[in-house]
C-alpha cells in the first residue's frame, strides 16, 4: 500500500464528541501531522449530558487540560459513583464508587465486609461501599472537598469523573485545543466517496489523506457503509436498543446536583438522571421488543412527572464491527461500535480507542500487524465492558414485567461464560472465583461493587468450611465481630472527617461557577 506506512496526513470525518476528542489528541501528540476535521453543518445535536468514568482523567491528563479550564464552559460537575436503584429488586440501591477502595494494605481486604454480613445477616448490601470507599461519605451527605488535609483516604482526582454537555465539551476542545493546535476545520457534507484497492482514495472528489478516522456515529459511513465491514450484533445479551432523553431543570437545585450518576431499573428498561450545573439529563433506555416507542414515551413521562418537555428519540445497535481498522479506515466511538449506555461507556470507549491510536500512530510506520493489533486491542476493551454491562442484567432477580422475566430466564450462552480471549472481568471473574479464592482479585475492576449490590459474594460458608477444616464457626464469629467493629468504626470515622465539607452545589460554585 504506498504511502500508507507513514501517515502524515490524516482526516477526521465527523464532529460530535468523538470526532473532537479524537481531532485534540492528535494535534497535541503529533504536532508534525497534518490534521483535518470534516464534518456535516447539519447534523443535529442531543446534548442531554454525557457522564463519564474515573479513566477520561488519565486522557485529561495526556492532553494537559485541567478541570477549571473546561468545566465553566461545558455545564460540568464532578461524578464521584454510579447508583444503581431497583436492579437488583425493586426497593434496593446501591453504589459503585469510583477509584481505588480502602485496602488498608492488603488486598484480601475486600472479603472482610463478607465476614460482617455472615454475622449480621441483616446488614444491607448497600453498607458494602459504604465500609470500602471513603468517598461514599461524601456521597451519602451530598458533599466535596479537595481533601488538601488528608481527612480521608480520598484521592479527588483519582476517585472522580464527570457530567457534563457532550456537545458543549467537542465545541471547547474545537475552539480551545483543535483549531490553536493548527487543526484544519472544513464544514461540509460528504456526498461522493471514491475507492480504490487501499481504501478511500477521496471525498467529495478533493480531499485526500493517509489514514481516514470514522467519527460519523451509528451512521458508520466510512467503515461500514463504504468499505461494508461486518457488525457483529450483540442483541441477544443486550437487548436495548432505544432510548427517549430530555432535559430536566432543577426544582431544588441544592438538593438535586448530587455527585453521582443515578440509573433507576423501571418496567421496561432503565432510567438515567445525569445532574449537570444548570439542569439534569435524563434518559429512558429500553427495547421495542418489550414496549412501543409512544408507550415508553408514557412511561418515560410518567417516571418524571411531566410532559411539558422537549423529548428526543435515539435508536442504537448494541455490538462492534468485526475489524476496526480496514485498508487506510479506521473507526472511533459510535462508528466502531456501542453497548447500551449503562455504566457510561460511550465515553469510555471513545478516549480508550483514542489511546490505542496513539500508540499505533507513534511506530515510524503502520504495518497490517499495527492494524490489526488496534482492532485486538480495541475489541477486547469493549467485549470487558460488555461483559461487565451484562453482569448488571445477570444478576437481577427482578421478574415484575415480561421484560425482566425474559432477562431473569434468558439462556446465558457457553460463548458468553468463557470468551475467547477472556476478559477476566465480568462473567469470569463473578463465576470462578466464587468459592476459590475467597475474594475477586482484583480490587480495581470494580465488578465486585456490582456484585454485592446484586447479593452474589466472592465467598460463602460452606467455601469457608471446605478450606478450613481445623477452624470451627465459635472461632470464626469471634474474628469477624471483630472485623465487623473495625469496619463500622472507619466508616464513623469517615463520616466525621467530612461534616463541615462543603455541599457539590457550593463546592463547584465555590471553586468553578460564579453564581450568587
Amino acid at each position: 500500500m504506498a504511502g500508507f506506512l507513514n501517515l502524515n496526513e490524516i482526516i477526521i470525518v465527523g464532529g460530535g464528541t468523538a470526532g473532537w476528542m479524537t481531532a485534540s489528541t492528535l494535534v497535541k501528540c503529533f504536532p508534525r501531522k497534518k490534521i483535518t476535521l470534516i464534518e456535516s453543518p447539519n447534523i443535529p445535536t442531543v446534548g442531554v449530558g454525557e457522564s463519564t468514568l474515573g479513566q477520561i482523567r488519565g486522557w485529561q491528563a495526556m492532553l494537559g487540560i485541567k478541570d477549571k479550564d473546561f468545566m465553566p464552559a461545558c455545564d460540568a460537575t464532578y461524578k464521584l459513583s454510579i447508583k444503581f436503584t431497583d436492579f437488583y429488586k425493586k426497593g434496593e440501591a446501591f453504589h459503585y464508587p469510583f477509584g481505588n477502595p480502602y485496602l488498608e494494605g492488603n488486598e484480601s481486604a475486600m472479603n472482610d465486609w463478607w465476614f460482617k454480613k455472615f454475622l449480621y445477616p441483616k446488614t444491607p448490601y448497600s453498607d458494602y461501599a459504604v465500609c470500602n470507599y471513603p468517598q461514599m461519605a461524601l456521597v451519602n451527605e451530598n458533599k466535596c472537598f479537595f481533601n488538601t488535609n488528608n481527612k480521608i483516604p480520598f484521592q479527588f482526582h483519582k476517585h472522580t469523573a464527570f457530567q457534563f454537555d457532550a456537545t458543549k465539551f467537542g465545541l471547547w476542545l474545537r475552539d480551545n485545543v483543535c483549531i490553536p493546535g493548527g487543526l484544519k476545520h472544513i464544514k461540509e457534507e460528504i456526498k461522493t466517496i471514491e475507492q480504490d484497492k487501499d481504501g478511500i482514495k477521496t471525498l467529495n472528489g478533493k480531499y485526500k489523506a493517509d489514514l481516514f478516522i470514522d467519527c460519523t456515529g451509528f451512521k458508520s459511513l466510512l467503515l461500514e457503509q463504504t468499505l461494508k465491514e461486518p457488525f457483529i450484533n450483540l442483541a441477544s445479551t443486550l437487548p436495548n436498543n432505544s432510548a427517549w432523553c430530555t432535559r430536566i431543570p432543577y426544582i431544588n437545585k441544592r438538593k438535586q446536583l448530587v455527585g453521582y450518576t443515578n440509573c433507576t431499573a423501571v418496567e421496561n428498561g432503565w432510567i438515567w438522571n445525569i445532574p449537570l450545573w444548570s439542569r439534569m439529563g435524563c434518559g429512558y433506555v429500553y427495547s421495542d421488543k418489550f414496549i412501543s416507542d409512544d408507550d415508553a414515551l408514557k412511561e418515560f413521562q410518567k417516571h418524571i412527572g411531566t410532559k411539558e418537555l422537549d423529548f428526543k428519540k435515539i435508536k442504537f445497535k448494541t455490538g462492534i464491527h468485526n475489524k476496526l481498522w480496514v485498508k487506510n479506515v479506521c473507526a472511533i466511538g459510535l462508528s466502531a461500535g456501542f453497548i447500551e449506555p449503562l455504566e457510561s461507556n460511550g465515553l469510555y470507549s471513545t478516549h480508550e480507542f483514542i489511546l490505542q491510536l496513539v500508540r499505533t500512530l507513534q511506530r515510524p510506520m503502520v504495518s497490517q500487524w499495527d492494524r490489526d493489533v488496534f482492532t485486538s486491542s480495541c475489541k477486547r476493551a469493549h467485549y470487558t465492558f460488555y461483559e461487565f454491562v451484562a453482569m448488571h442484567y445477570a444478576l437481577s432477580h427482578r421478574q415484575d414485567t415480561p421484560y425482566w422475566r425474559n432477562n431473569f430466564n434468558r439462556q446465558w450462552s457457553e460463548e458468553m461464560l468463557n470468551l475467547v480471549p477472556s476478559s477476566y472481568y465480568g462473567f469470569t471473574r463473578v463465576v470462578m472465583e466464587r468459592g476459590q479464592l475467597y475474594r475477586f482479585t482484583d480490587p480495581l475492576a470494580g465488578i465486585h461493587c456490582i456484585a454485592a449490590g446484586m447479593h452474589w459474594s466472592p465467598t460463602d460458608i460452606p467455601s469457608l468450611i471446605k478450606g478450613n477444616v481445623d477452624s470451627d464457626m465459635d472461632s470464626w464469629k469471634k474474628k469477624w465481630k471483630t472485623t465487623a467493629a473495625r469496619l463500622d468504626k472507619r466508616k464513623d470515622e469517615w463520616k466525621k472527617a467530612v461534616k463541615d465539607a462543603p455541599i457539590m452545589y457550593d463546592f463547584l460554585k465555590d471553586n468553578l461557577y460564579e453564581e450568587s
